[in-house]
């Protein structure tokens, strides 16, 4: 039988060849990990961004209907100031609705005359210019 000897740079060999092949089973798993890591981060950026994307919309189109509403108010007091200024009417049965997403001009109420419900329409059409105008009132 033969037996084997072993000399101390033939154990360092061995060990530092183990080692080696250990580290490298340690950098390709941290080198996977690394990778994994980095698209999760990809993905998770590319959520945050589509969300706030959508977040921006939600607050333009927010803007945007607040907007509207304003110029349905404006639209509102401007008919109204108009349909009480004007002599020939008796303006304090008449209520003025607007509806912004319509574009429309609702007038309810009352009025003394068939003559000044036709005003009434008349005039709350020539103060507001791109609306409809829907005249519900009725003579009393």
């Amino acid at each position: 039988m033969k037996s084997l000897t072993t000399t101390p740079a033939a154990i360092i060999a061995v060990l530092l060849a183990a080692t080696l092949g250990a580290c490298s089973d340690s950098a390709q798993r941290e080198d996977g990990v690394a990778r994994e890591t980095a698209g999760a981060i990809k993905d998770a950026g590319s959520e945050v961004g589509d969300a706030a994307a959508n977040v921006a919309k939600a607050a333009g189109d927010a803007v945007l209907n607040g907007g509207r509403a304003a110029d349905a108010a404006f639209e509102t007091a401007d008919v109204k100031g108009a349909l009480i200024a004007d002599s020939r009417l008796s303006a304090n049965g008449i209520n003025v609705d607007t509806d912004h997403t319509a574009k429309l001009i609702i007038l309810r109420g009352q009025v003394p005359t068939a003559e000044q419900k036709l005003i009434a329409g008349e005039i709350a059409a020539q103060r507001a210019v791109g609306y409809q105008v829907q005249n519900d009132l009725t003579v009393r």
